[in-house]
C-alpha cells in the first residue's frame, strides 16, 4: 500500500492538473456544464430547491451533500439577511450555512433605489464643478471678447461669429434663437444720434406702437374690475396680451440699446478695432456680467471697480441709493441682503446720529451689528447730506470692499445649501421617472450639475435619456452623442420601463460587504488583546475606504489604478499583494473568463479567476449592467465550480485513503482557522489536529476551553499562515496518520525475495519523516 504522505503528494504536487483531470470526468464536465448553463436562469429560491441537479450541485461543493433532503431548513438558509446578526443563517454554529447563503443573491442587499450614495455624491461634485466652471466660462468669455473686439472692422464680424454675436446677445437681453439678422444688422449700424437712423425711426416707431397697445390693454383689464369671477375668459385674454407687450417692449428696447453699444458706419463698417469705444466695451462687459444667473468673482471685481470709482462722487445719502449697482454692493458688503431689509431702512442707518443712543442704527444695532457697521462706514449727515469732504475715506473704502469680497456670495452658497438639502430629500422619495421629472427643482439641479440647461432640454429629451439602456450602445442617450447626456443617466438606476433598480457598481454590495469582512478577519487573525484592537481599529479604516471608494468606481483603469484599493482585495482573497505586480494584475483582470486559454484561466491558483469574477467590468473595462442580475454573480460561479471539483477529488481520494482526503481538506481550510476553537468546532480539522500530535481520541470529551488549552500547546497559530510550515503540518499528519493506521510494507524476507506483505512503517513514510526533519 502506498503511503498516506505519497498519495497526498502525487495529489498535490500540481494541484492544476490533478483538479483538471477531476474536471475532465464524464460526469463532473456535465455536471458543471449544466450548472453553468442553468443557475443564471433561476429567479427564486423555489426554483433553485426545484432544481435537483442545479442543487444538489452546489450544496456538495459546499460540503452539504447530507443536508440536500432537507429543503425546508435550506430555503431558511437562502432567505437569510447576512447583514443581520440575528438571521438564520448567522445563529447557526456551522459556518458552512452562512457561507452557502452568502454564494448567492437571494437576499441581496443591492437594492433598487434610483440614485445610490455614490451617485449622490458624483452628482453634488458635478455640481460644485459646474460652479466653478461657470466662473471660468465667464471669464474666457470676456477675455475672449474683449481680444476680438480689438480685430472687428464690420457688424458681420460679429454677426458671424457665434461667440461674439452670443456675448452681446446675452448682455442686451435678446433672444439668439429668433433674432432678425436684419434687424439687428439694421439697428447695430445705426447712428442714435441722427434722427432719420433706423432706430430713431422704425424701432422707436414700434416703442411707441406697443407702448400704446400695452397701456390700452392695462387699461382695459382695470376697468373689468378686480372680482375674479367675473370676465374670467376676457382678463386671461389681456393678461397674455399684456405679457406679450412687455416682452416685445423690451426686445425692441434691446435692440435700440445695440446702436448706442458700437460705433459702425451706416454700411456696417468700422475703422479696424474702433467699433467700439472704451466705455461701450465696458458698458457690454459689466452688462454680460450681471446678466449672469450666478455673481461670479469675475462680476465681484467690476462691481468692487465701479464702487470705488464712484464713491468719490457722492453728495448725499440719496445719490449713493439712487444707484442700483452701488445700493446692490452696499446691502452685499453689510450682509442686509433680507427681503425687509429695503432703501429707506438704509438710509435710516445712514442717516443715523451715531451720538444719540435712540438715533436707528444705535436701537437696532444691538441685534444686527451690521447696521452700525454700515453707518461707520460712511459720512453722512442726519439729513443725507456729506459730513466732510468725502462720504467715504480711503480706509472706509477698503473695509467696505473686504467686506464684500467676504460676502457678495453668501446668499448663493446660502442658496445651494438649501438645494443640495431640497435636492436629497426628494431624491429619498422617487421611485420613477416620472416621480423625477414632476419636480423642475429636482431635475434641474442635476441638469446644472452636468452643464445643461433646464430651461433648454424637453421633458421628452430628459424622459428617453433617463429610461436608455446603457447596456445598449444603440439606446437613446448613445445616439445623442453628448457626454452630459450620458453622465446623467449614468447618475439615476432607472429601468427602460421608467421604473428603479439596483445602482451597477465594479462590485455589488453583497460582495463589498463580504470582501470588507474577509479583510478585517485577515488582518486580525490570531492577535489578542491590545494588538488585535488596534489592528481592528486600522481594518476598520480600511474597510471604510475601500467600501466608499469601490461605490464611485466606474472602469477597470481606475481600480487598477488605486494600488490600495487593489491591495485590499488581494488580502481579503488571501492573495499576498507583494507577490502580484502591475503587470501581473492588468494580464488578470483583462482576461475573458469565458476563454479556457486566457491568462486568468491558466493560472494555477484558481482564487484569481474568482476575484475577477467579483467584478461588474466588460471586455473594454467599463461597468456591465447585465451582470449583476442573475442569483449568482460570475465569482460565485466559479467559486461553486472550484469548490465542487476539490469536493470531488476529497471524496475520490478518501476512499482509497482517507489520511489523504483529511489532508486536503485540512489544507483548503487552514486559512479559515481563526483561532483554536475554529479547529475545535469542525470535526475533521479536529481529527487532523488530534492525529498529528498524537493525541488520544478521549480528548473530546474533555471541557471545550480545556481542549482550546491543549490546540494552543500544541500548535502555535501564526505558524498556519506560513505555507511552508502548513506543509511540513501535512507532512507530519501523512507520517502520524500512516504510524496509528498502519500501512503493509515488505518483510525482510520480501525485500530478497521481491514479494510478500506485513504490516508496518513504509521506505515512502520513512522518506516523509526524514523530510520534515530537516
Amino acid at each position: 500500500m502506498v503511503s498516506t504522505y505519497l498519495s497526498y503528494d502525487l495529489v498535490n504536487r500540481d494541484m492544476f492538473k490533478t483538479l483538471q483531470r477531476v474536471a475532465s470526468q464524464d460526469m463532473v464536465a456535465r455536471d458543471a456544464a449544466y450548472y453553468a448553463e442553468n443557475i443564471g436562469k433561476v429567479t427564486s429560491i423555489d426554483e433553485f430547491l426545484d432544481d435537483y441537479r442545479l442543487f444538489s450541485y452546489a450544496m456538495k461543493a459546499h460540503g452539504l451533500e447530507e443536508m440536500t433532503y432537507a429543503k425546508a431548513f435550506m430555503k431558511k438558509v437562502l432567505e437569510s439577511d447576512l447583514s443581520d446578526a440575528n438571521s438564520y443563517a448567522n445563529l447557526l454554529t456551522d459556518d458552512r450555512y452562512k457561507n452557502f447563503a452568502a454564494a448567492f443573491n437571494f437576499s441581496s442587499s443591492d437594492t433598487a433605489i434610483a440614485q445610490s450614495a455614490a451617485q449622490q455624491e458624483e452628482i453634488l461634485d458635478l455640481y460644485d464643478q459646474s460652479i466653478i466652471a461657470t466662473q471660468d466660462k465667464v471669464a474666457e468669455e470676456t477675455r475672449y471678447y474683449k481680444a476680438m473686439m480689438a480685430q472687428v472692422d464690420h457688424v458681420d464680424d460679429i454677426l458671424s461669429n457665434d461667440r461674439l454675436r452670443r456675448y452681446v446677445f446675452e448682455s442686451l437681453g435678446i433672444d439668439d434663437s429668433v433674432y432678425s439678422y436684419q434687424v439687428v444688422r439694421s439697428a447695430m449700424s445705426s447712428d442714435k444720434d441722427d434722427p432719420a437712423s433706423y432706430t430713431n425711426t422704425v424701432l422707436k416707431d414700434q416703442m411707441t406702437y406697443l407702448t400704446a397697445k400695452l397701456s390700452t390693454a392695462q387699461a382695459e383689464l382695470a376697468a373689468l374690475g378686480t372680482n375674479s369671477k367675473e370676465h374670467v375668459d376676457r382678463k386671461a385674454s389681456l393678461k397674455l396680451e399684456i405679457a406679450g407687450y412687455q416682452k416685445a417692449i423690451k426686445s425692441t428696447q434691446a435692440h435700440i440699446d445695440l446702436a448706442g453699444a458700437f460705433e459702425f458706419a451706416a454700411d456696417g463698417t468700422s475703422a479696424k478695432g474702433a467699433a467700439q469705444t472704451e466705455q461701450q466695451l465696458t458698458a457690454i462687459t459689466d452688462l454680460y456680467l450681471l446678466s449672469r444667473p450666478r455673481q461670479t468673482q469675475a462680476s465681484a471685481l467690476r462691481e468692487r471697480d465701479y464702487f470705488e470709482a464712484k464713491i468719490p462722487t457722492i453728495t448725499s445719502v440719496n445719490d449713493l441709493l439712487s444707484d442700483p449697482r452701488l445700493y446692490d454692493y452696499v446691502r452685499k458688503a453689510f450682509n442686509l441682503n433680507e427681503l425687509f431689509v429695503v432703501k429707506s431702512t438704509l438710509e435710516q442707518i445712514l442717516t443715523s446720529d451715531l451720538s444719540d443712543p435712540n438715533s436707528y442704527a444705535n436701537l437696532y444695532g444691538k441685534d444686527r451689528p451690521q447696521y452700525l457697521e454700515l453707518a461707520n462706514a460712511f459720512n453722512f449727515n442726519t439729513d443725507g447730506s456729506l459730513d466732510g469732504p468725502v462720504a467715504q475715506t480711503a480706509a472706509q473704502t477698503s473695509l467696505t470692499s473686504n467686506h464684500y469680497f467676504s460676502r457678495y456670495d453668501d446668499k448663493q452658497e446660502e442658496a445651494d445649501e438649501k438645494a443640495i438639502k431640497l435636492y436629497k430629500s426628494e431624491m429619498a422619495a422617487v421611485k420613477s421617472v416620472e416621480d423625477f421629472l414632476s419636480d423642475k427643482a429636482i431635475y434641474g439641479f442635476a441638469l446644472q450639475a452636468v452643464g445643461l440647461d433646464p430651461n433648454s432640454v424637453s421633458l421628452l429629451t430628459l424622459k428617453n435619456v433617463l429610461k436608455s439602456d446603457l447596456s445598449d450602445p444603440k439606446s437613446y442617450v448613445y445616439r445623442l452623442k453628448d457626454e452630459r447626456y450620458l453622465t446623467l443617466a449614468q447618475a439615476f438606476n432607472f429601468t427602460r420601463d421608467g421604473g428603479i433598480t439596483a445602482p451597477v457598481q465594479a462590485q455589488s454590495m453583497a460582495t463589498i460587504t463580504e470582501t470588507a469582512k474577509a479583510y478585517i478577519v485577515e488582518q486580525t487573525r490570531f492577535l489578542r488583546g491590545d494588538e488585535k484592537e488596534a489592528a481592528r481599529k486600522k481594518a476598520d479604516a480600511e474597510s471604510s475606504y475601500y467600501t466608499q471608494t469601490m461605490a464611485s468606481i466606474k472602469t477597470l483603469s481606475e481600480f487598477l489604478g488605486d494600488r490600495r484599493l487593489v491591495d485590499f482585495v488581494l488580502t481579503a482573497k488571501g492573495i499576498d499583494p507583494s507577490t502580484a505586480t502591475d503587470d501581473f494584475l492588468k494580464q488578470i483582470f483583462t482576461s475573458d473568463l469565458n476563454d479556457p486559454k486566457s491568462f486568468v484561466n491558466q493560472y494555477p491558483d484558481r482564487s484569481h479567476a474568482e476575484l475577477l469574477g467579483s467584478f461588474n467590468f466588460d471586455e473594454n473595462g467599463n461597468l456591465d449592467r447585465d451582470l449583476h442580475t442573475t442569483v449568482q454573480g460570475r465569482g460565485k460561479v466559479l467559486e461553486t465550480q472550484n469548490l465542487y471539483l476539490r469536493q470531488t477529488l476529497e471524496i475520490e481520494r478518501g476512499e482509497e485513503n482517507a489520511g489523504v482526503r483529511l489532508a486536503l481538506y485540512f489544507e483548503r481550510m487552514v486559512d479559515t482557522v481563526t483561532d483554536a476553537y475554529s479547529i475545535l468546532g469542525d470535526e475533521a480539522l479536529m481529527e487532523f489536529f488530534r492525529v498529528t500530535f498524537s493525541l488520544p481520541s478521549e480528548i473530546g470529551a474533555m471541557d471545550i476551553d480545556q481542549q482550546a488549552k491543549i490546540v494552543e500547546k500544541n500548535l502555535d497559530l501564526n505558524d498556519l499562515k506560513d505555507p511552508d510550515k502548513v506543509r511540513k503540518m501535512i507532512q507530519r499528519f501523512t507520517i502520524m496518520y500512516d504510524l496509528e493506521n498502519g500501512v503493509t510494507g515488505p518483510s525482510p524476507v520480501d525485500i530478497l525475495t521481491g514479494s510478500g506483505a506485513y504490516t508496518g512503517i513504509s521506505a515512502d513514510t520513512l522518506w516523509a519523516l526524514s523530510q520534515v526533519r530537516r
